[in-house]
């Protein structure tokens, strides 16, 4: 009998682990993305571009702490010809480090999401000739350039196919410096969940 006994259990606990383990999918989410910013206070108006990554937690199906870093390394200068219009990035040695948290609010856990986020934490500004790595390795130290408080509310869209999604955003970068600084700050990139 109690070989029955072990047998049954074995087989109810291999039955169960696929119901476990789509109930804890969908918990956690990592992603890395390109960074766009319009530093809006300079004369004539910056555009950055970076990368970034960010990390949350659900507290709830429609609810996620989340927390994300961007180093904004290039800058995009456009010019207008007679043929046409070109963009390219350029290295630069002004550059902003952006790090914040908060939560995001989203329209359940299915294969299209809409959300909307209110985070706060810092953007720092720095002068640096260092290559991309070195210079974000001596930025995240916070002990280079001006830092200044950040509020960021932003929404945006996710669409998953299983575990790997895409994730488009879109906020307004507040910095509080002299009073408030509004900046554009769009984001895209690949999303994980599990």
């Amino acid at each position: 009998m109690n070989r029955y006994l072990g047998l049954i259990v074995t087989a109810l606990f291999f039955a169960a682990a696929p119901v476990v383990m789509a109930q804890s999918s969908d918990h956690i989410e990592v992603g890395a993305f390109a960074d766009y910013f319009r530093l809006n206070d300079a004369s004539p108006t910056r555009n950055f571009a970076g990368l970034g990554g960010r990390a949350a937690i659900n507290i709830r199906p429609s609810i996620q702490l989340e927390a994300e870093m961007a180093y904004d390394f290039k800058r995009s200068f456009t010019r207008t010809f007679t043929n046409g219009v070109t963009t390219e990035l350029v290295n630069t040695d002004f550059r902003t480090l952006h790090g914040l948290f908060g939560p995001k609010l989203q329209t359940g856990s299915g294969p299209l999401r809409l959300f909307v986020t209110g985070k706060v934490g810092f953007d720092n500004f720095s002068i640096s000739n260092q290559n991309a790595t070195a210079g974000f390795t001596s930025a995240v130290g916070l002990a280079n350039g001006t830092t200044a408080f950040a509020v960021y509310p932003a929404g945006g869209v996710e669409a998953f196919a299983g575990h790997f999604g895409l994730r488009a955003e879109i906020g307004d970068d507040i910095y509080f410096k002299n009073g408030a600084h509004n900046n554009l700050r769009v984001t895209f990139g690949p999303q994980f969940r599990f």
